[in-house]
């Protein structure tokens, strides 16, 4: 279902606090994922695949290696006579500083002039730091048929995980939306919202405008703007998603949704194979496993040189592993060199580092703590949970 009359804002500036190593060099949806694609890939790739034809990129924190990714705009073909995919970073208003995104909303905010060139009746608001394959058109059927002001995609997450979410109630027959609290201390259901929303675009526009009057406001849509519309018995419906998806913002829920890929229940590329996720091909050689080499139930990308034993793991391009190490349960990110005899177990491992032979870095516990060396870092001692040196706190953490 392809309709001009509404535009998605992508929002992909945030820091991505909770990853910790992995951006500290890189924002959140720059970060490599599944062995050859980064975070960013998924959402772009549902709005091509949605028929949405025109996207506006919101980005701020550390944006040069995604700069760099979405400069290859041909890979997702949104450059046409009736569209476009175009990064808008902040930027110097008036006689003023930047003006930094200071919220989720005020970012949006700060785009205003660009959602009105393109006139939509409809503003789609989307997460650039989630892994899963949404037809964002068949939201859009449910929201005009419902008149809603507002929809949100909503997805059933773990009791344990729902204080990290914004949680709804709704009236189960209309899936009207009764009430909203985000990241609730005692959640009272599990319905989380994806961060997901399709506004009526003068419905929005008015809000974000008297939310940046207020005195007191955090900016943010789930904190501010969602509560507002509610409080004002505006129309709100939750849309019901019910298949694979993964919000990865913290290391566990990114070591966890890369091996995901190795269960063919929940591998997202086995599923609904003709809704492809696209990226910037890398043009590797091809993949090489020598004499010495073992590898067991994994993902080993192209570019890399394999002399030792994987297990359950996940390898993007570029790495190399020495003879006698041993890699299981572990994400290696792009370009890591691991020498011989090394043990890792339990843990990721940032792009470009050097792990120096004979080194272990290995978790007892994956359920509480998950090894992490941060991107360009050298390991050159023994590392374990139980028995982490004060002094390469900075390069490797326990979580």
């Amino acid at each position: 279902m392809k309709n001009r009359k509404w535009v998605a804002m992508l929002l992909a500036g945030g820091k991505g606090t909770r990853l910790n190593q992995l951006t500290n060099t890189i924002v959140k949806p720059a970060v490599p994922f599944g062995g050859k694609y980064r975070i960013i890939d998924f959402a772009l790739s549902n709005c091509k695949n949605s028929g949405v034809e025109t996207v506006g990129i919101l980005t701020q924190y550390r944006p040069q290696a995604l700069h760099a990714h979405l400069g290859h705009i041909s890979y997702w073909n949104f450059y046409n006579r009736y569209g476009s995919l175009t990064i808008l970073p902040p930027y110097q208003r008036d006689n003023e500083g930047v003006g930094w995104y200071e919220g989720t909303s005020h970012a949006v905010f700060q785009n205003i002039d660009f959602i009105e060139q393109h006139s939509p009746d409809y503003v789609l608001i989307l997460s650039a730091d989630q892994i899963y394959k949404m037809d964002y058109s068949l939201m859009l059927k449910q929201h005009i048929e419902t008149n809603s002001d507002c929809t949100i995609a909503v997805v059933e997450v773990p009791w344990e995980d729902a204080h990290r979410f914004g949680i709804l109630e709704i009236d189960e027959t209309t899936y009207k939306i009764k009430d909203f609290v985000e990241k609730p201390v005692k959640p009272t259901s599990n319905l989380a919202s994806m961060g997901i929303y399709i506004f009526k675009w003068p419905v929005l526009k008015e809000y974000l405008i008297q939310e940046e009057q207020k005195e007191f406001t955090h900016r943010d849509f789930g904190m501010d703007i969602i509560p507002a519309m509610l409080h004002d018995g505006l129309g709100l419906y939750a849309y019901y998603f019910n298949r694979y998806w993964k919000d990865v913002g913290t290391v566990h829920s990114f070591w966890e949704a890369n091996l995901d890929l190795l269960d063919k229940q929940k591998n997202i590329f086995l599923q609904n194979t003709e809704w492809r996720i696209h990226t910037v091909e890398n043009n590797e050689p091809p993949l090489y496993l020598d004499e010495k080499a073992k590898v067991h139930h994994s993902l080993v990308s192209e570019g890399c040189q394999i002399s030792g034993t994987i297990e359950q793991s996940v390898l993007f391009k570029g790495v190399k592993v020495g003879k006698g190490a041993r890699i299981k349960n572990a994400v290696i990110l792009p370009d890591t060199i691991v020498e011989e005899n090394v043990w890792i177990e339990n843990a990721v491992i940032g792009s470009q580092s050097l792990i120096k032979q004979g080194v272990i870095i290995v978790s007892r516990n994956p359920a509480e703590h998950i090894m992490v060396v941060g991107n360009r870092e050298t390991v050159d001692i023994m590392i374990e949970e139980d028995n982490l040196p004060v002094n390469k706190l900075k390069t490797v953490i326990s979580y």
